[in-house]
């Protein structure tokens, strides 16, 4: 804080040429929402402003008539006011790109007698995030995804571990993109782990690696996950599927950064910065012993709600604009106003997955470019009973030799079944999961093995 009388314009002056010493755009601002002054990086980023105008915080960078406080958002001026101290919040400002996330930072310069003066605010653009299509992976400006996007410019620059909390389907994965991409790690490798299905051994050698001839099938060298993670971000998705005998192992990595390869003698040294992902209870698992109670508050150092998208239905149309433009690169597809209206009615149980499936379908049956309320209606309408006549006819058929039994081992027998649903589904990837209760990822996954 800094602490000055200026009362004339060549108080201001000095004022405005302590702000070029900030490495992000900054403006100085009064009182009374006056900007003035601003910076090179400023000007730059945001382009200039009439200082003679006399423009008010407010005017430029939201378009307001009156200050954000009085428009329904957060206002850092009276935060600051309030509080004495600086303070931060995740803003959305018209930029000349259009309108963009800015963490916005205040900070108060008081008085001979302790008041606040003038403010010095230091904007910074969050460059993993969008409100439109054009820029980012993380879509939306709703006041659930501001909250998120605020803790996610917050943890980002630290090395502290994040759990990441919230129904399938939600963006987990694309959120721990972007705190890796806003660290300073960004120039290293995010390392991906799937933890679901995993069994033990398996679990083991993804994330240790192994020598050759350690076990059955070894016949490589392999280089595990938190190896190649060294130096950049190791990502454990679902984490509450890792097998118990293995959380411990896993444990002793984290506050160690020691491992062993399977087969190997040999300790290694990693350093990564973790994050978890879940959509399960994990306290409840501790409570009924299925998850350590050490493992999760390691991992559960900052842990952040990735909201559904019933959380956040005023974001569909945004999200509904970006997820045509990555699905269709080479036509453009619009929906209708009363389409739109009837995805806002919908309860979305599979979240932005499920937003994306209704999307790709939509663009099959459609013969133009307008997707009408007609077409979102037919891809409601999918009558998910056929899902359980069929899944009855699977049944059928595995178990239709019963009076010859012929015992198979679990992994063959889990192939069999997954082949049968894709003869049945006509390899339609999205039902076959849907049917047997797993993750498209996981599906793909026990494909290919």
């Amino acid at each position: 804080m800094m602490q000055v009388i200026a009362t004339d314009a060549y108080s201001y002056k000095h004022l405005a040429q302590m702000l070029d010493g900030y490495d992000c755009p900054a403006i100085l601002v009064s009182l009374d929402y006056q900007i003035l002054a601003t910076n090179q990086n400023y000007r730059k980023e945001f382009g200039d402003v009439s200082i003679q105008a006399s423009p008010r915080c407010y005017e430029v960078s939201h378009g307001y008539s009156v200050p954000c406080d009085d428009a329904g958002e957060d206002c850092p001026l009276s935060a600051v006011l309030a509080s004495g101290h600086k303070e931060r919040v995740l803003h959305i400002h018209q930029t000349p790109r259009g309108k963009e996330h800015v963490d916005v930072e205040m900070l108060p310069i008081f008085d001979d007698d302790g008041k606040p003066q003038f403010f010095i605010e230091l904007l910074k653009p969050v460059a993993v995030t969008s409100v439109g299509h054009e820029n980012g992976t993380l879509v939306g400006r709703s006041k659930r995804f501001n909250a998120m996007l605020e803790k996610i410019t917050r943890v980002s620059k630290s090395d502290a571990s994040v759990l990441l909390l919230g129904e399938s389907g939600t963006g987990k994965e694309l959120v721990a993109q972007a705190i890796h991409q806003s660290s300073g790690r960004e120039s290293k490798s995010l390392v991906t782990l799937e933890c679901a299905g995993l069994t033990d051994s398996l679990f083991e050698s993804e994330l240790f690696g192994h020598v050759k001839g350690s076990f059955t099938g070894a016949n490589n060298n392999k280089t595990g996950l938190v190896e190649l993670a060294n130096g950049g971000t190791l990502f454990l998705d679902e984490i509450g599927d890792v097998p118990l005998s293995m959380q411990v192992k896993l444990l002793r990595l984290i506050e160690t950064g020691t491992f062993r390869p399977v087969g190997s003698a040999t300790v290694k040294h990693t350093n990564f910065r973790l994050i978890c992902a879940t959509h399960k209870n994990l306290m409840k698992m501790v409570g009924e012993g299925s998850f350590r109670q050490d493992l999760f508050y390691r991992i559960n150092v900052f842990p952040i709600y990735v909201p559904t998208l019933r959380d956040r239905m005023e974001d569909i149309p945004l999200l509904v604009s970006n997820l045509l433009n990555r699905i269709s690169k080479q036509k453009e597809y619009y929906l209708t106003d009363s389409a739109l209206q009837r995805l806002k009615g919908h309860s979305f149980p599979g979240n932005i997955r499920e937003l994306s499936n209704i999307l790709n379908r939509a663009i099959v049956l459609t013969d133009t470019n307008i997707i009408d309320v007609v077409t979102i209606d037919e891809c409601l309408s999918i009558d998910y009973e056929e899902y359980d006549d069929a899944f009855l006819d699977v049944k059928k058929t595995i178990t239709k030799g019963e009076e010859e039994p012929h015992l198979v081992d679990l992994k063959t027998a889990e192939k069999n079944y997954l082949a049968e649903l894709m003869t049945i589904f006509q390899h339609d990837k999205d039902k076959v999961a849907k049917v047997a209760g797993i993750s498209l990822r996981s599906l793909y996954r026990k494909l290919e093995n």
